[in-house]
């Protein structure tokens, strides 16, 4: 780190708390693994409950984002910014905790529920969204509430919030272990309980980290702004919020589609699962770490997410020609097909080759629109919960879309397609927020029009998925 990146941290945070933030994404990276071994443990639990249909697995990612969604939009309002933020992180994470032991127990009661009740059409769907809302929004509610809460103990300047961006990713590196953890060792060597019992001992430990650390922390909170006197919006900042749902619905639709095509090659299980989602939110931790670095150096983040928004176009073409073309034709020996661990590496390198491209784009442009659309006077919960809110949304309007109506009315290659006029319209947005906030600056519209003429010319070229891939 050079003497003026350090300066510059310096002067955004106090010096104990820059001294201990690499330990508090430790505790996000812990936090992360434990809330990705409940949603493994969660989504196969219910799956049983209510069945492993695309609706069903619609319903459950929807229910489970709602949550998030709901979390951090919530956080300014329900929890009070006198609260040391470390404190109040803990108690967050202890009740997730008590959420997954609840569940634990009372699962074989919700599947008895659901089995006496059950019914076909509207009214079972109806019935799914019940269980699933019951069983997942208490505790991904809480987990949702716990980044824009704990951003408070960092200042809104460019510096804070390359520091909110990096726990973002720290938390997503840690999801990342325990996807693999759960995919290829818990659920492998174990069962559920033992599973749920992992995730628990980690909270406990999170929790009890942070409650050392705010002892050793002196907060000195802002006084909370009337619900009339709230800090308005930057000018371009809404532009940013909508570039911000359409990067999260981009994403998980893209994640629907790619798991459906993965599974062809893989196989349809709680390994294949494992392997997406790791490699998907690896790349995202990798994206939100190098996000957060142009952050902290770039003038113009919104260009820097401009250009994110309109390079994801062409991998997202990537992914779709790797998956169709590609892929299915790598050679696979008996040797490497007889040894499980071979075989791992063999499907996690196919996996990342693919995906990973995207999942960085996707990851970069979160802590770049936080630079972004930060105001400079506002209580830091309250629009780091606005923009997660708008991505999680984003995101459950992309899954429940792709699973539920676009891939069967018009198919996986034309729903890739859409996603690929949705991100470049996304980084039109961007510039539109650019145009509005700084007239004097000088847009690369000659680069961008070329940029959208490539755009188009991807997805047209998007190919359809192979009968043969399918059979």
């Amino acid at each position: 780190m050079s003497v003026t990146t350090e300066a510059n941290i310096i002067a955004a945070v106090a010096p104990t708390q820059e001294r201990n933030l690499p330990v508090l994404a430790l505790l996000f990276a812990g936090s992360g693994c434990s809330a990705l071994i409940y949603e493994i443990v969660w989504l196969q639990s219910l799956q049983l409950v209510i069945g492993s249909s695309a609706i069903s697995l619609g319903i459950l990612l929807g229910t489970y984002m709602g949550g998030l969604c709901l979390g951090s939009l919530a956080t300014s309002r329900l929890i009070s910014q006198k609260l040391h933020p470390l404190r109040a992180y803990a108690l967050l994470e202890l009740g997730i905790g008590v959420a997954g032991l609840l569940l634990l127990v009372g699962m074989p009661l919700v599947g008895g529920a659901y089995t006496a009740w059950s019914g076909a059409g509207a009214f079972g769907m109806v019935l799914r969204g019940i269980v699933a809302g019951v069983c997942l929004l208490p505790p991904t509610f809480l987990m949702g509430a716990t980044l824009p809460l704990v951003s408070r103990w960092v200042e809104a300047a460019p510096q804070g919030v390359s520091w909110i961006g990096l726990l973002y990713g720290a938390n997503i590196f840690g999801a990342v272990l325990g996807s693999l953890l759960t995919g290829f060792y818990l659920l492998r060597l174990y069962d559920i309980a033992t599973a749920t019992y992992v995730a628990i001992a980690l909270n406990v430990a999170v929790a009890l980290l942070s409650l050392i650390l705010a002892s050793g922390e002196l907060h000195s909170p802002a006084e909370p702004p009337a619900d009339s006197v709230v800090a308005p919006l930057p000018s371009g900042a809404t532009a940013i919020y909508v570039v911000t749902a359409v990067s999260g619905m981009t994403a998980l639709a893209a994640e629907v589609i790619w798991t459906r095509l993965f599974s062809l090659l893989f196989g349809a299980t709680v390994y294949t699962f494992s392997l997406i989602l790791a490699v998907f939110l690896l790349g995202l931790g990798v994206g939100a770490h190098f996000g957060a670095a142009l952050a902290r150096k770039t003038k113009r983040p919104a260009l820097a997410l401009s250009w994110c928004q309109l390079l994801l176009c062409v991998a997202i073409a990537w992914t779709a020609h790797v998956l169709v073309q590609s892929l299915p034709y790598w050679p696979i020996s008996a040797h490497t097909a007889l040894n499980p661990w071979l075989r791992m590496a063999f499907d996690l390198r196919r996996c990342a080759y693919a995906a990973l491209p995207p999942a960085i784009l996707w990851g970069a442009s979160f802590p770049l629109a936080l630079a972004a659309a930060a105001p400079r006077q506002d209580d830091p919960g309250r629009w780091v919960g606005r923009l997660y809110g708008a991505n999680t949304v984003g995101g459950i309007v992309g899954s429940l879309a792709a699973s539920l109506l676009l891939v069967a009315w018009i198919g996986s290659q034309h729903t890739q397609q859409a996603l690929i006029v949705a991100s470049a319209i996304s980084g039109l947005l961007a510039l539109v927020s650019i145009a509005r906030t700084d007239a004097s600056a000088k847009t690369p519209w000659a680069a961008v029009a070329l940029a959208l003429v490539g755009a188009a010319l991807l997805a047209w070229r998007i190919p359809p998925v192979p009968g043969d891939l399918i059979a």
